[in-house]
C-alpha cells in the first residue's frame, strides 16, 4: 500500500499565516507600533526559532510585565486561534485516500501543541496516524521517526516498503534531507523559494500542497515535472 509522509506546519497548515495574525493581535492588545510585525516575523524565523528565545526578547523589547507562562499561554491562545487546514488541502487528502493511499503527519515539535494543531483542524480525521518528535524520541531528518509513523499506519519495514512511500515538506533539511536519508521519494515546497542545498535533492518540488499531492498520486518523475530545482 503506499505511503504519504506530510509535514504539519508550512505543508498540511499555514502556520506561518497564522502567526503573523497572532502577532498582529498581540501588537494591538499592547498598543504597541503595528510596523514592529515585521520584527515579530523576522525573530520567529518560521517557527524555528525556539518559543522562549522569541518571547523573552518580545518582553524585554517591549518591557512587558508579564511571566513568561503568560506570554506563551497567550501566544499558543492566539496561533491555534487563527491555525486552519485549507479546503484545497482537504480535498487533496481526501483525493490521496480515494486513490488508495495511506497517509501520516510527521512533525517535529513539542507533542502537545503539535497535536492539539491536528485535532483542531480536522486532519485527524483526515490521516491514518501521526507522529511528532518530542513523543517519539527523535526528530527529521533522523529516518527513525519515517519509520515509527510507517509501523503506526500498520506497514510492514521488511521488504522496499521505501519503494511505495513519499515525504512531502517544505523544511529541506529536516523534510528532504531526512527523506533522502530514509530512501524515500520527495516533494520539496518551494513557496517561491530558490533550492539552495548542495548536498542532495528532492525528488520533485510544487508550489503548494495541492499541487504536491497530484504530483505524487500520479506519479509524474520525469525531469521537470512539477518545476525546476533552481
Amino acid at each position: 500500500m503506499p505511503l504519504l509522509l506530510l509535514d504539519l506546519d508550512n505543508t498540511l497548515l499555514p502556520r506561518d499565516a497564522a502567526y503573523q495574525s497572532w502577532a498582529q493581535g498581540f501588537l494591538n492588545d499592547h498598543g504597541l507600533p503595528p510596523a514592529d510585525l515585521e520584527w515579530l516575523t523576522t525573530i520567529d524565523g518560521g517557527g524555528y526559532v525556539p518559543r522562549g528565545t522569541v518571547l523573552s526578547a518580545t518582553r524585554r523589547r517591549y518591557g512587558l510585565d508579564l511571566s513568561m507562562d503568560a506570554l506563551l499561554a497567550h501566544y499558543r491562545r492566539g496561533i491555534n486561534s487563527h491555525i486552519h487546514c485549507p479546503d484545497s488541502h482537504v480535498r487533496a487528502l481526501r483525493a490521496a485516500r480515494t486513490a488508495g493511499w495511506t497517509l501520516a503527519i510527521v512533525s517535529n515539535g513539542l507533542t502537545g501543541p503539535q497535536v492539539e494543531k491536528i485535532r483542531r483542524t480536522g486532519l485527524g480525521a483526515l490521516v491514518d496516524a501521526w507522529v511528532v518528535s518530542e513523543e517519539a524520541g527523535c526528530a527529521k531528518p533522523d529516518p527513525l521517526i519515517f519509520e515509527i509513523a510507517a509501523q503506526r499506519c500498520g506497514l510492514p519495514l521488511s521488504g522496499d516498503w521505501a519503494a511505495q512511500a513519499w515525504v512531502i515538506g517544505d523544511h529541506a533539511p529536516a523534510d528532504i534531507a531526512g527523506a533522502e536519508l530514509a530512501g524515500l521519494r520527495s516533494v520539496w515546497l518551494h513557496h517561491g523559494r530558490p533550492w539552495s542545498e548542495l548536498g542532495y535533492r528532492p525528488t520533485l518540488t510544487a508550489a503548494d500542497l495541492p499541487e504536491a499531492v497530484g504530483l505524487v498520486l500520479t506519479e509524474r518523475a520525469p525531469l521537470g515535472v512539477g518545476g525546476p530545482v533552481t
